[in-house]
């Protein structure tokens, strides 16, 4: 067995403690009183509500402009994040595969070359990626597999590392190094695999491997499903398999639909258990036709639609293309806006959506499956009449920034009244002007596009600082919007 886990003396004795609040890792550390530095560290992040800004002295750093204006045409919606980092991870995990329709983002590269160095090749034209995998035995890296910002990479790496007969480090920027990680590198270590936290306080740099084997493991649900479905990528090519137990309730489920859809497409026997999940050893990837095509993206169309529904030209349409159903729950953005006033046709079959702009009335949202609709809907409900309640969103403060204080921070300098509570954030748009201001992105691809809807309709001109990071998913983002009319530039 291992020798330990990711855990200092000081760590062990808050992780004795039962798991109260999503935050887990970092406010459980964050309360101790331990001069370890990092767990100070950590303290200090998240004294800053869990945000790491990037400097403003940063040359790659861009600003948005966004002025009031109105929008209309036809769109497409970049392909699925989500299904291009698992559909690139599995053609990984096989002999050879090509993933069709690929999002190509600064994220989805980080996986792209995390299968490079596990043995594999990626030859990527365009939106079509090539891969030549590892057949389910990823060797050691040559070197540290940087992630970058992308959360989704480490945590299904680690799940691809720990096969490995050596050790693979993983780190990435400051963001991804503040996150956790520790329920996943627990399991790991309970599988017979090594895990372990180089600051032992379960962030980013990880240490993984030793072979993990398989068997029967528990894990919270409620931290990040990602976890589930690293394992459950992992274990198909394992002895034994690996049956997960949950000890929580599963947030964000649909992500792991996401897993067993895409896995049932790479040949991979997978199911839903009484106690969680579980996948058989011993199989092995193989695409049908030895292709996957990706699907669009939903959280991505979320803007799209959004944009249509509260800046759509009058007597015009927004026609949003690559919406064809599939396990994405954010896909529930359609119902969210229809059941705020906005009329949406969905053609399922030809994968398009068309909305016009309407007077939006206030809802009541849980996101507690779909946490990366929460800024959409902050937006919205600034928009609309009355108050807009978004609930069960505490697991939304641990993505890339803390998405709940941020849009409330943020909405707040355009004019919005909010209030925030911990597991709660409502918008009263009936007691909202939006106002042209200048905001901050937080770094994050999503606060930085909701707020770009907000400015379409606010009064006077709306700067959004670091406008870049919308590469992580949507890169021509700033192009589609000015394409359907929208008067925004970045410099």
């Amino acid at each position: 067995m291992p020798q330990s886990r990711h855990d200092s003396s000081a760590v062990a004795a808050v992780r004795r403690r039962p798991y109260d609040t999503l935050s887990r890792d970092i406010c459980l550390l964050a309360d101790t009183k331990s001069s370890d530095r990092a767990v100070v560290a950590v303290r200090e992040n998240v004294a800053a509500s869990g945000t790491l800004i990037p400097d403003p002295a940063d040359p790659s750093r861009m600003d948005a402009h966004v002025s009031p204006s109105r929008v209309a045409g036809r769109t497409r919606a970049p392909p699925s994040k989500s299904y291009t980092h698992r559909a690139v991870l599995a053609a990984g995990y096989s002999d050879e595969a090509v993933v069709r329709d690929a999002l190509v983002s600064a994220d989805t590269k980080a996986t792209m070359r995390a299968v490079e160095a596990f043995g594999g090749s990626v030859d990527r034209d365009g939106q079509t990626v090539e891969v030549a995998g590892f057949g389910g035995r990823p060797g050691t890296p040559d070197d540290v597999v940087n992630c970058e910002n992308s959360g989704t990479t480490m945590r299904l790496v680690t799940g691809c590392a720990a096969l490995g007969e050596g050790l693979t480090v993983l780190t990435g920027d400051a963001s991804l190094r503040s996150r956790p990680h520790g329920p996943l590198l627990d399991a790991v270590f309970d599988l017979d695999g090594r895990a372990e936290s180089t600051r032992r306080n379960g962030q980013a740099p990880l240490v993984v491997g030793d072979g993990m084997t398989g068997g029967t493991v528990e894990i919270p649900g409620d931290v990040s499903s990602q976890f589930i479905t690293a394992l459950l990528m992992a274990g198909a090519v394992t002895e034994e398999g690996i049956d997960v137990e949950l000890t929580t309730e599963l947030k964000s489920s649909p992500y792991v639909d996401i897993t067993l859809e895409l896995l049932s497409d790479f040949g991979i026997e997978a199911t839903r258990t009484d106690a969680g999940f579980s996948v058989p050893g011993g199989q092995s990837y193989a695409p049908e036709g030895g292709a996957y095509s990706v699907p669009g993206d939903f959280s991505s169309i979320s803007y799209l639609l959004a944009a249509g529904a509260v800046a759509g030209a009058e007597g015009e349409d927004v026609v949003i293309e690559g919406a064809r159903p599939s396990a994405q729950g954010d896909s529930a953005i359609v119902d969210i806006v229809r059941d705020m006033g906005a009329t949406v046709d969905w053609d399922e079959s030809a994968g398009e959506l068309v909305i016009s702009a309407a007077d939006l009335t206030g809802t009541t949202v849980d996101v507690g499956d779909t946490p990366d609709l929460l800024p959409t809907i902050a937006v919205l409900g600034a928009i609309a009449d009355g108050d807009t309640v978004i609930e069960n969103c505490e697991h939304v403060r641990f993505k890339e920034t803390d998405r709940v204080s941020a849009m409330a921070e943020e909405l707040a300098e355009m004019g919005a009244n909010v209030t925030e509570q911990r597991d709660r954030l409502t918008i009263h748009g009936g007691e909202t002007d939006l106002v042209g201001a200048a905001v901050d992105g937080r770094g994050d691809h999503r606060i930085v596009m909701s707020l770009a809807v907000a400015g379409l309709v606010a009064d006077g001109e709306t700067t959004i600082a670091g406008s870049e990071h919308v590469d992580v998913s949507f890169p021509n983002f700033f192009e589609a919007m000015r394409d359907l009319g929208a008067e925004m530039t970045e410099h």
